[in-house]
């Protein structure tokens, strides 16, 4: 069962919005300020559009497993881009594929020409965030930008 990593497309949105949706559900963060509650999620292959932004899924046997992306959040310093919506199905975790499609995102940041990732996240996330302390993001103490979720209390930063 080979798993492919592809940009999103409009056919994609429904399934995508319902796994990111289900997951913040499983880890109990499906509150306002998140985006569980963010119109976007609906829609992400339309906000995918947005110059110097990119998502990648992960699809296995037609199923959507997994999605990450970078995108240029509003208010961010200049060269600076936000990964954006790393989430992996309950099933595939353990199996490399957040990591990959991190990897894919941090790729799409340099092919853009972008110098610093930024991300938002959970304290409940710890395995992510040891992913991200691998990776070599850093924790800040505030954030940055203006993503407009203000539940998030975890805020990280990449200098590629």
């Amino acid at each position: 069962m080979a798993v492919t990593i592809r940009k999103i497309a409009a056919a994609d949105n429904k399934a995508t919005a319902e796994m990111i949706r289900t997951i913040l559900r499983e880890f109990k963060i499906d509150r306002p300020g998140t985006v569980y509650t963010d119109p976007t999620t609906d829609d992400l292959s339309t906000l995918f559009e947005h110059p110097g932004s990119a998502y990648w899924l992960a699809e296995e046997d037609g199923v959507i497993i997994g999605g990450c992306g970078i995108y240029p959040t509003e208010g961010l310093p200049d060269g600076c881009v936000e990964l954006v919506k790393l989430y992996t199905s309950a099933a595939s975790r353990g199996k490399g594929i957040g990591k990959l499609l991190m990897e894919k995102s941090i790729e799409s940041a340099q092919h853009f020409g972008y110098n610093e990732v930024y991300l938002e996240s959970f304290p409940e996330l710890t395995t992510a965030i040891s992913m991200y302390e691998k990776a070599g993001f850093k924790k800040l103490s505030a954030p940055l930008g203006n993503s407009g979720h203000f539940a998030c209390n975890v805020w990280m930063l990449l200098v590629l």
